[in-house]
């Protein structure tokens, strides 16, 4: 019986041992949040050359006039992106489709075609956009029941390009005809008519693709690649 209480009592003051030990243990601060360092965002910058990419959107603009001569719809295929679109003078919408149509069926003939005033604005390395001029001398859009349009004229337009699989593809493009001088609408056969043609339109590559005022949006008025 001494034996069992003498158990007992070693096995209560190793108990209470124990106890004291954890209750000196100093407690824990729970008003101390750990410190996390926020993510370094400024470690790695992209590095755009914005150089190489102005002169490669400048070419494909400038390139335009040769393609509408040449009807070269290989080069319109290259540059513009199937899911392209296009805002014409007049409000009518057109596409790539439209584009490689008119180009590759010559619907737009000029005695020359002049880009003027262009400008790069690269956003990164896969988004810039194009502004400049257009001028069409003695230029004529044949419409599709046959009839030619004089959409002859300057232009202003915007080319939208994105950089797809390495490659600057024309994604979108708006254009609209510059108002004659005073001067010029002083004439009464100057400015409404020429104004009133909504022939041309911003097309892909370079200048404002010209289109039928109510049908076609030709993107031939454009600058393609």
């Amino acid at each position: 019986m001494r034996k069992t209480s003498l158990a007992a009592a070693m096995v209560a003051v190793v108990s209470l041992f124990a106890f004291v030990q954890i209750a000196c243990q100093p407690a824990a601060d729970t008003n101390r949040s750990e410190s996390i360092a926020p993510p370094n965002t400024n470690s790695v910058r992209e590095t755009v050359d914005t150089a190489a990419i102005e002169t490669e959107l400048l070419r494909i603009e400038n390139d335009w006039p040769r393609v509408v001569k040449e009807k070269d719809v290989a080069a319109v295929g290259r540059v513009e992106a199937d899911d392209a679109i296009f805002v014409y003078p007049d409000g009518s919408v057109g596409n790539k489709q439209q584009d490689l149509s008119d180009i590759g069926g010559g619907a737009l003939t000029a005695d020359a075609i002049e880009m003027t005033d262009l400008k790069v604005k690269v956003l990164d390395n896969d988004a810039a956009f194009v502004t400049g001029q257009t001028e069409f001398k003695n230029a004529k859009y044949k419409t599709p029941d046959g009839k030619a349009m004089d959409i002859s004229g300057k232009y202003r337009f915007i080319d939208t390009f994105a950089r797809r699989n390495g490659e600057w593809r024309l994604v979108a493009g708006i254009s609209t005809k510059i108002a004659a001088t005073a001067a010029a609408t002083a004439s009464p056969a100057a400015s409404p008519a020429m104004k009133a043609s909504p022939a041309a339109k911003v097309s892909p590559a370079a200048s404002p693709a010209v289109k039928a005022p109510a049908t076609t949006s030709s993107p031939m008025t454009k600058a393609t690649p």
